[in-house]
């Protein structure tokens, strides 16, 4: 009787086990299934063109071609998490790459003064927006798109219709420059593959100590086999890339840049006040209110912060082509919002995380590498990725409704 009552008892550990574990992944479906569909969609186009996706030089270019819209993506994560939308992101990106022509090229400014003056124009217009949605409580959506047609004027007017460079070869660099490799390798670059597995070796011990606290406070609700599989992946991942990228020429200056923003915005998110607050004000803002918080002086804060990304974006963007011109940005904002719904984040505000808005970027800029590789035209390539976004959209809308 007590040998019938123990296999039972066995029976039903794995029977529960089994059933946390579909529960965890139904409730983290959004998080898991975008890391699922970049690996897949990698998977399908490094088999359809014949291993070009990966080679370094094409990785390198992803890198460098989807630079401007990870910066910007990251900025966009926080005006949609606080429930609010910007249109004009693209607009001002090829507004400050011609302001910045126009001082360095024909007003001979410093490179490093013109930056960082046009990274301040970036923020007050992004303050210049926020103001009128956060304290007037017009809707983003007329703002920003008022400003998306005003910037786009403004930078016809700077560039009086011609395109204006070239950059020195300084301010180039950071879109077009490579850290050295300070190890001195020769067919291979040390610096950059060291900094790759310091990186990966890092990431993985900060993920453990997490899951050693969450434990030790009884909170930790993801399964064992969902953490090791996850964080492997990342660790293998990151180090392949790296690399492959150590192959070439090493890591681009961008992708530092890039790498910087991804840490110190996930722990502005995760870690902060003002992060928990911001999610709070996208969830339910009249509970937010009633509960302290100011959420007229977050949401123009949100705002400032993303007219000083899309400042950013529009310096790497001028620094890549080499030069600006009146077309620039022309429906970036389109790509930037795609990047951050397909990575996870809700129409209604208060849900995303910065590496979802990074991955729905690279989701987007390997589709785009992949299909123009394959030879696809820019029409059904448009077609596709419309397809994606309302799928992405409909997941949300669905999800939403089970819970």
């Amino acid at each position: 009787m007590s040998q019938t009552t123990t296999n039972s008892s066995n029976d039903s550990v794995p029977a529960g086990q089994a059933k946390a574990s579909w529960n965890f992944l139904r409730g983290h479906l959004r998080e898991y299934g975008i890391l699922f569909a970049l690996i897949a969609i990698m998977a399908f186009f490094q088999i359809a063109t014949g291993g070009i996706l990966l080679r370094p030089v094409n990785l390198t270019n992803l890198l460098l071609q989807n630079s401007y819209i990870v910066i910007m993506a990251i900025g966009m994560l926080l005006v949609i998490v606080c429930g609010h939308i910007d249109l004009s992101v693209g607009s001002v990106l090829g507004f400050i790459g011609a302001l910045a022509a126009v001082m360095i090229v024909n007003w001979n400014v410093h490179y490093l003064v013109a930056g960082i003056l046009c990274l301040g124009v970036g923020a007050i217009i992004g303050m210049a927006q926020g103001f009128w949605v956060a304290y007037f409580k017009i809707p983003s959506f007329i703002v920003t798109l008022a400003g998306m047609l005003v910037f786009k004027g403004l930078t016809l007017w700077l560039l009086a219709g011609q395109s204006v460079g070239p950059f020195p070869p300084q301010f180039q660099l950071i879109a077009a420059g490579f850290v050295p490799d300070l190890l001195g390798g020769e067919e291979i670059n040390l610096f950059s593959l060291a900094a790759g597995v310091v990186v990966a070796v890092a990431l993985l011990g900060l993920a453990v100590r997490t899951r050693a606290r969450q434990i030790r406070n009884g909170t930790a609700d993801e399964p064992f086999a969902f953490f090791a599989a996850k964080n492997a992946l990342i660790f293998i991942a990151l180090i392949y890339m790296s690399w492959l990228m150590a192959t070439f020429r090493g890591l681009p200056n961008v992708f530092i840049v890039m790498a910087l923003l991804i840490a110190i915005y996930s722990f502005v998110t995760a870690r902060t006040t003002i992060g928990r607050r911001i999610y709070a004000i996208g969830g339910n803002e009249k509970a937010a209110k009633l509960s302290g918080i100011n959420s007229e002086r977050l949401t123009f804060l949100t705002f400032a912060n993303m007219g000083m990304l899309a400042a950013l974006a529009g310096l790497v963007f001028a620094a890549r082509l080499n030069t600006a011109t009146p077309k620039a940005g022309a429906t970036f904002e389109l790509d930037v919002i795609a990047a951050v719904f397909i990575g996870g984040a809700s129409m209604s505000g208060g849900v995303g995380t910065v590496v979802g808005a990074v991955v729905g970027a690279f989701i987007m800029g390997v589709m785009n590498n992949g299909m123009s590789i394959l030879g696809i035209g820019i029409d059904w390539q448009q077609v596709i990725k419309g397809l994606v976004l309302l799928a992405a959209v409909i997941f949300d809308v669905l999800n939403k409704k089970k819970g």
